[in-house]
This record gives structure tokens, C-alpha cells and sequence, in this order.
């Protein structure tokens, strides 16, 4: 009976402790409290997915093949809940140029997941260490190149399986990672991201006007389900313009999307309809 006495102070005081636990419920209601903004470990998988998010509609919208940017490190993340609205995320990251791997400059973003199904919402500002007239005259000589054809670009697996990509397809290979940025963006939620995987196939559209056009099959790797998605896209692209993108999924349920460099809408038969819908 000694140790039961001895032992009845402790058990006292657990109980006494445990009382001024709140339960587990509360606990995380205190924690992602609504309108209340905490301060997130850079490194996860949610920073840096909203960061890569930012960046893909920051690509979609530069509509620049030599300006294309990757994500470097993110330096900080807060996430705040706003009611009715959905989760909202405060980013600081660098990024690296996506051919060099050379810094390209750091961002600023937010990006609101919301509740309804929708494209996240994104607003972001960079500063840039390449010099943006060098980047403009980049743009101008590959499109020259291209515009040069005297027969349509036709490729097939970039890169292929051994991760070698011929330097024709380069710049094919750069506009289809712009313009794949708008369907990431589109499709990307606070749980799934995108990655541009391969060109299966590409064919270049002669045109009479001063646009470029390609039609893309692309595969897009999900994740973190690691699921390939194939996707039809048609792109234009000028110098100086926002990028025309169109593209329908197969698990979309050939729901066609469409992109302009600002806004999303809809139309029908991305195989069929070549110029009317432009």
C-alpha cells in the first residue's frame, strides 16, 4: 500500500497537466486559425509546390523561350486560411535561368488556392539579373530561325529516353515548356503539381502572317501521384505578344482550355480548328 501512496502525487499531477491541455480538435484550430498568417518550413512540399506554381504562370505570361526561369530555393513561407476563399501562400524564392542553371533572380509571389475549382491565383514580381534587351534579342534570333524554314519542323520523343535532345529541337523544345507553363498553372492545386516531361511529338504550322505555330503532344508528370498525362497543345507565338496556347488532357475528359497570356476560356477541336478561334 506504500506504493500505491507514494504514487498517487504523480498521478495527481498528470491528471492536473492533461487538464490544462486543450483536445486535439482545438489544438489545430488554434494552429491554421482562419485569416491568422503562420509561418511554414521553406522546404516543404507545400512552399515549394505554390512556389513552382507562381513560376509556371510567370513563364505562361513572359512568353520568352530565352527567358525562362526554374525554381532555385524558397527563403521564406507563410500561409494564411482565409475563410470562404481557400489558402493563401506569402513566398520570397530565387530562381535559376532553365537552360544554364545560372541565377536568373529572386520573386516575390502570393498564390491563392481556392475553394471552387478554378486556376490558382497568382501574383508575382521578379527581379531579373539577365539583362532584359539581351533577352529580347535572344527571342528575336530564334524566332528569325524559325521564321527561316523553307519546311515545317517535324520531331518526335524530346528528349529522348536517354535524356538527349538534338540542339534543332531546342528552341521547340523552350516554346513548348512556356506554353505547357499555362496548362501547369491551370491544373495545379495545393496537393498536385506539374512537371513538362517530354515532347512526344511537335509539328511546325507555315503561316502566312508574322506568327509561329506548333502543335505539341506533351506529357506532363503528376505529382506526387507520378502519373504521365498526355495533353494536345497548339501554341502561337510572336515576339513581344502573349503567348496563344490551347490544350485538352486525357484526364480532362477532352475538356479544351484555352490561354492568351491573361485569361483562360474554352473552345472545341484542338485537332480541327488550326486558325479560326485566334
Amino acid at each position: 500500500m506504500q506504493g500505491l501512496g507514494a504514487s498517487l502525487p504523480v498521478l495527481l499531477l498528470l491528471l492536473f497537466l492533461s487538464a490544462q491541455l486543450p483536445p486535439p480538435a482545438v489544438a489545430d484550430q488554434l494552429l491554421w486559425a482562419p485569416g491568422v498568417e503562420q509561418a511554414l518550413d521553406p522546404s516543404s512540399r507545400l512552399a515549394v509546390g505554390a512556389a513552382r506554381v507562381a513560376l509556371h504562370k510567370y513563364n505562361f505570361q513572359a512568353a520568352s523561350p530565352s527567358g525562362l526561369r526554374a525554381l532555385g530555393q524558397v527563403r521564406k513561407a507563410t500561409m494564411k486560411s482565409i475563410p470562404g476563399m481557400g489558402q493563401k501562400y506569402y513566398l520570397q524564392f530565387t530562381t535559376e535561368d532553365y537552360r544554364s542553371r545560372e541565377n536568373a533572380g529572386s520573386c516575390l509571389a502570393t498564390v491563392l488556392y481556392p475553394k471552387k475549382k478554378s486556376p490558382p491565383a497568382v501574383n508575382i514580381k521578379c527581379i531579373n539579373t539577365k539583362d532584359q534587351k539581351q533577352i529580347q534579342e535572344e527571342d528575336n534570333r530564334l524566332y528569325r530561325k524559325l521564321k527561316r524554314q523553307t519546311k515545317p519542323i517535324i520531331g518526335s520523343n524530346i528528349p529522348d529516353s536517354f535524356g538527349i535532345m538534338e540542339p534543332a529541337f531546342e528552341p521547340v523544345w523552350a516554346l513548348a515548356v512556356a506554353g505547357s507553363s499555362y496548362m501547369m498553372w491551370e491544373k495545379s492545386t495545393e496537393k498536385v503539381g506539374y512537371f513538362m516531361s517530354q515532347v512526344k511529338t511537335v509539328k511546325q504550322w507555315m503561316r502566312k502572317d508574322d506568327s509561329l505555330e506548333f502543335d505539341y503532344t506533351i506529357l506532363l508528370h503528376e505529382m506526387p501521384t507520378q502519373e504521365m498525362i498526355l495533353c494536345h497543345m497548339r501554341l502561337i507565338w510572336l515576339p513581344g505578344r502573349p503567348l496563344k496556347v490551347k490544350y485538352t488532357c486525357e484526364s480532362d475528359s477532352h475538356r479544351l482550355e484555352d490561354g492568351s497570356g491573361m485569361e483562360s476560356g474554352s473552345a472545341a477541336g484542338i485537332i480541327r480548328e488550326r486558325e479560326e478561334n485566334f
